[in-house]
C-alpha cells in the first residue's frame, strides 16, 4: 500500500523527515518496506529558467528554422536555434540550459548539450509543454507571462509537486490502516507516546446542502445480511472533465492514473478515508431504482474490462428494474460507468458483508481496491461521513447540484464491542509492568473508550473501525506495538530446561535421514501443499480434499501425492537450466476418506540427471533406477530396518518401479515415473521417484533394538560363481536361496556381472554373484569353504536349474 508523505501531512501537521517517520510508522506494525520519490513533473524542471527572446530572425541555412538571442540572466545572451512556428522577440519563454536532462512521454531521458544545427551554433533549447511534462501541446514554444525576470526557475513559476511516497506492507488484519486517515490516525497515538501532540485534521462536511430534489432515485435492499449499510445521493448538472492538477498529483503519487474528475474523486475517498464509492450515471439507471441483490446463477455481465462474466448465485448485484450495473464491492459494468457524457450521477457508498465480497471476487480472479477493503472490512459508520465528503468534492471539482435526499439505509446498527482488560493479563504476556497512566493514555491516543476503572482493570468499549480487535490479548498487542516492542526490557539471562525425549521422536529421526541425504548430494525443498484441481492422473480426485474457499483455480485442493508437488519443483528447476537434480521433501499428503478427511506423512525423493556436475576428473554418469534403489536401501539400513520384502510395484505412476514391505506394511515404493506424467509438467528427462510411507516407518524403527558386537578378529573369504540362469531370475531369488542356505557364516552376496547375448543358450543368462563367508571365532579352512560353496550349488541347481559357465 502507498502512502504520500504530503496527504499524510493534510492529516497531521508533521515536520518530521520521511525517514524518521517511516521508522516510526514502522515500530507501530505499519512496516515502511521503502520510501521513493515523486515529481509531478519528472526531473522537477531542472536545469529550466525563464528566458527573454532578445533577437529572432530567419536561420540563414534553413527555411524553417530562425536564430535567436536569449537573455536567461547571464552575463551574455544565449544564441538558439528555434523551430517552433510562435517565437518572437520580446516573449518570455522556457529555456532548458546546456546539460538539463529531458524526458520523453514514454520517460526515457536525454539530454541537452551544445551543438550547431546547419552550421549555427545553438546553446540550448527554448520548450514546448510536452516537451517539459507540463502538457500534451506541441503546436509551439510556451509563451510565458512577460511580468516574470530571465533567469528566474520555472520550478518557481509552475507548481511543481515534491513528495515522498511510503510503500508499507500491510499486514491483513489492519483493516483500520487501509488509507492516508487510518495511518494518520496511528502516526498521532506514536507521536503522543513521545510526548509530541498533534491535532487530527478531518475533511469537513458541515457545510453538505441539499440544494434541490428534482433526481430522486429509490433503493431497495433486498438483503440487508449481505449489505447491512447502503447510502447513496444524486448529483445534477455537472461537468465532467479533466481533474484539476492538485488531484490529479495525488493520485499519480500512489500509483493511479487519473481518469476525470468524477471518477478520480471517488478514487481520492477511497485512498484518504478508506471507504469505497461509485459512481453510476444516473440516465442509464432504468426505472429510477436501484436494487441491491442476487441474480440467478448462469446470469451474464459484462464488467468496466469488457469480459464478459457468468455470475454465481450467490454474487451480491447493484441492479436497476431491468439489468445488472455492477458486481457490488467488486468491480463496475461496462454500461453503466461515468463517461464525457455523463451530467448527472448516482454516487453509491456502501458496506458489504467482507466474507461475501471475498467469495465473490475470487470466483471472478478479481482484485479491485475496492474489494481489497471491503474483504477485510471496513468502518461501517465511516459510509455516510465518506459519502459527504466526496459529493461536496465533485461539486466543488465538476460542479452540478446534489438533487436529491441522502438515502441511508441502516436497518440494524451493530453493537459496540466491549472487552474487560485485566492488569495481571497485560503484565503476563508482555513480560514487564507497564505504568497504568502509561496504559489510558495508549487506549486513550487509540480512541478505545475507557467505560471504568477497578482496582483488577479496564472496562473498553471499542470502535467500530478496529474489526480486527475483539478480545483481551488484541487490546493488549495494541497497547505494545504503541508503547514500543523495541521498549520491552530483556534479561541477560537465559533459563531454558531440557526436555526428557525418545531418540526416536519424529524431528529426530528426519535429521538422521535428513543429514544423510544432503550427504549423498540431496537438497531439501520444501513445497505447498495445496495443487489444482487437475491431479494430472496422479491419484484419485475422489480422495482429494477440495478447499471451501480457495485463493486461485492453482490451490483448490490439498494434494493427495507428493509427486504433484515435487515435479512441479522439478520442472520449475529445469526451465531454469538446472537438470542435474537430487531432492527430498518431508510433507503430508491428504486424503478424503469413508467421510473422514486423513494425513499421510511422508518422506519423497526426487532425482533427474546426472550423478554428478561435469568434471575433467569423474566422467559424467546418468542416474538410473538402480542408483536410487541404492539411496533406499542405505536409508533402510541407516535406520536399522533389515529383511525388507520387495516386489514389483504396479502402479500408473511408475513405468517401472518396485514396493518395500515389512511385517505386512508397506514402507516405500520407487521407480522411473511415466513419461506421460513428465509430458504433463513439461519435462522432457527422466525423473526418478521414491515415496516413503514416513508414519509406517516410524512405528518400526522405534521397535528396533540396536545390538553391539565385537569387530571380528578373523579374515573374510570371498568365492564367486558364474551362474548360468533362465532369463526369468531375478537376483532377488539368488540372494534369498544364499541366506536361506547359509545363515552361520555367509556375510555379503553381490551381483558383479550380469551378461546376455552370444555363446549363450537361447533364454538364458549369465550372473556373477559373489559370497563373502567369515566365521567370527577362527579362520575358515579350504574345506569348510568348498563345502558351503557346494551346498550353495545345490540349491542353485534346484530351485533355478541353474547351471556352472
Amino acid at each position: 500500500m502507498k502512502i504520500s508523505y504530503n496527504w499524510l501531512k493534510q492529516f497531521l501537521q508533521i515536520d518530521w523527515d520521511s525517514q524518521k517517520t517511516g521508522e516510526l510508522l514502522t515500530d507501530l506494525g505499519l512496516e515502511v518496506e521503502g520510501i521513493s520519490s515523486f515529481e509531478s513533473v519528472k526531473g522537477g524542471l531542472k536545469g529550466i529558467v525563464v528566458g527573454h527572446v532578445l533577437t529572432c530572425e530567419q536561420h540563414p541555412n534553413a527555411d524553417r528554422l530562425k536564430l535567436t538571442t536569449v537573455d536567461v540572466g547571464q552575463e551574455t545572451p544565449l544564441q538558439i536555434v528555434c523551430g517552433a512556428p510562435n517565437v518572437a522577440a520580446g516573449q518570455k519563454v522556457p529555456v532548458a540550459t546546456i546539460g538539463t536532462t529531458l524526458y520523453t512521454k514514454e520517460g526515457e531521458a536525454w539530454q541537452i548539450k551544445k551543438g550547431k544545427i546547419r552550421g549555427e551554433e545553438s546553446q540550448g533549447m527554448i520548450c514546448a509543454e510536452d516537451e517539459l511534462g507540463l502538457g500534451n501541446s506541441h503546436d509551439g514554444i510556451m509563451v510565458l507571462n512577460e511580468a516574470l525576470e530571465p533567469g528566474t526557475p520555472c520550478s518557481k513559476v509552475f507548481e511543481i509537486e515534491n513528495d515522498e511516497v511510503f510503500e508499507i506492507g500491510l499486514t491483513p488484519n489492519r483493516a483500520d490502516a487501509m488509507s492516508h486517515f487510518g495511518v494518520a490516525r496511528d502516526l498521532k497515538a506514536g507521536l503522543e507516546q513521545k510526548e509530541i501532540q498533534k491535532e487530527l485534521v478531518t475533511p469537513s462536511t458541515s457545510n453538505f446542502s441539499i440544494d434541490n430534489r428534482s433526481l430522486k432515485i429509490d433503493v431497495e435492499v433486498k438483503d440487508s445480511k449481505l449489505a447491512p449499510r447502503y447510502c447513496g445521493v444524486t448529483i445534477s448538472n455537472l461537468i465532467v472533465q479533466d481533474s484539476p492538477d492538485w488531484l490529479k498529483n495525488r493520485l499519480k503519487a500512489i500509483g493511479l492514473s487519473p481518469k476525470n474528475n468524477v471518477v478520480d474523486v471517488t478514487n481520492y475517498v477511497l485512498h484518504e478515508l478508506g471507504q469505497p464509492l461509485h459512481a453510476f450515471d444516473a440516465s442509464k439507471i432504468k426505472g429510477n431504482k436501484i436494487e441491491v441483490k442476487t441474480l440467478p446463477a448462469g446470469t451474464k455481465f459484462k464488467t468496466l474490462d469488457e469480459v464478459d462474466r457468468e455470475l454465481h448465485e450467490d454474487d451480491l448485484m447493484i441492479c436497476d428494474t431491468e439489468k445488472p450495473m455492477c458486481i457490488a464491492g467488486v468491480f463496475g459494468g461496462i454500461h453503466s460507468g461515468v463517461t464525457e457524457h455523463t451530467s448527472a450521477i448516482f454516487l453509491e457508498s456502501a458496506y458489504f458483508d467482507p466474507v461475501s465480497i471475498r467469495k465473490t471476487a475470487k470466483r471472478h480472479g478479481l482484485n479491485t481496491d475496492a474489494s481489497f477493503r471491503f474483504e477485510r472490512g471496513i468502518d461501517i459508520n465511516m459510509t455516510e461521513y465518506a459519502l459527504k465528503r466526496a459529493a461536496l468534492l465533485i461539486r466543488e471539482i465538476a460542479g452540478g447540484y446534489i438533487s436529491s435526499e441522502l438515502v441511508d439505509l441502516y436497518p440494524k446498527k451493530p453493537q459496540e464491542r466491549q472487552v474487560f482488560l485485566t492488569f495481571d493479563k497485560i503484565n503476563s504476556l508482555i513480560g514487564q509492568e507497564i505504568p497504568r497512566d502509561t496504559i489510558k493514555s495508549i487506549l486513550s491516543s487509540l480512541e478505545i473508550r475507557i467505560n471504568n476503572v477497578t482496582e483488577s482493570g479496564l472496562g473498553l468499549t471499542i470502535p467500530t473501525y478496529r474489526v480486527d480487535v475483539t478480545r483481551e490479548v488484541d487490546v493488549i498487542e495494541e497497547i505494545l506495538r504503541v508503547y514500543g516492542y523495541n521498549n520491552i526490557d530483556y534479561k541477560e539471562k537465559l533459563n531454558a530446561s531440557i526436555a526428557k525425549t525418545s531418540r526416536f521422536e519424529n524431528h529426530k529421526i528426519q535429521d538422521v535421514v535428513g543429514n544423510m541425504l544432503a550427504a549423498q548430494g540431496f537438497y531439501e525443498i520444501m513445497t505447498n501443499s495445496l495443487v489444482a484441481s487437475e491431479t494430472e492422473g496422479i491419484g484419485s480426485e475422489d480422495e482429494a480434499v477440495k478447499m471451501l474457499n480457495p485463493l486461485s483455480a492453482d490451490l483448490s485442493v490439498l494434494r493427495t501425492s507428493m509427486l504433484l508437488s515435487g515435479l512441479q519443483t522439478v520442472s520449475f528447476n529445469h526451465n531454469r537450466q538446472k537438470t542435474n537434480l537430487k531432492f527430498f521433501e518431508f510433507g503430508k499428503t491428504y486424503h478424503k476418506a469413508d467421510g473422514e478427511n486423513l494425513e499421510k506423512r511422508h518422506l519423497s525423493l526426487f532425482v533427474s540427471g546426472d550423478r554428478t556436475d561435469d568434471s575433467w576428473a569423474v566422467p559424467s554418469k546418468k542416474t538410473d533406477f538402480f542408483f536410487l534403489k541404492g539411496i533406499v536401501e542405505t536409508l533402510f539400513e541407516r535406520l536399522g530396518l533389515k529383511d525388507i520384502e520387495t516386489k514389483p510395484h504396479s502402479d500408473s505412476v511408475y513405468a517401472e518401479g518396485l514396493s518395500c514391505s515389512k511385517d505386512g506394511k508397506v514402507l516405500a515404493s520407487y521407480g522411473l515415473v511415466n513419461k506421460t506424467i513428465l509430458k504433463k509438467f513439461d519435462i522432457k528427462q527422466d525423473v526418478l521417484f521414491a515415496d516413503f510411507h514416513w508414519d509406517s516407518i516410524l512405528s518400526l524403527v522405534s521397535t528396533q533394538n540396536v545390538v553391539f558386537q565385537d569387530i571380528p578378529k578373523f579374515p573374510e573369504v570371498t568365492r564367486d560363481f558364474a551362474l548360468l540362469l533362465d532369463e526369468s531370475a531375478s537376483f532377488q531369488k539368488v540372494y534369498d536361496i544364499a541366506w536361506n542356505t547359509e545363515k552361520k557364516l555367509l556375510r555379503k552376496v553381490n551381483l558383479f556381472d550380469v551378461y546376455t547375448g552370444k555363446n549363450l543358450p537361447e533364454g538364458k543368462k549369465s550372473y556373477a554373484v559373489s559370497f563373502t563367508l567369515m566365521d567370527e571365532k577362527k579362520t575358515l579352512t579350504d574345506k569348510q569353504i568348498d563345502k558351503i560353496m557346494g551346498k550353495l550349488l545345490a540349491q542353485y541347481q534346484k530351485e533355478l536349474g541353474a547351471e556352472l559357465r
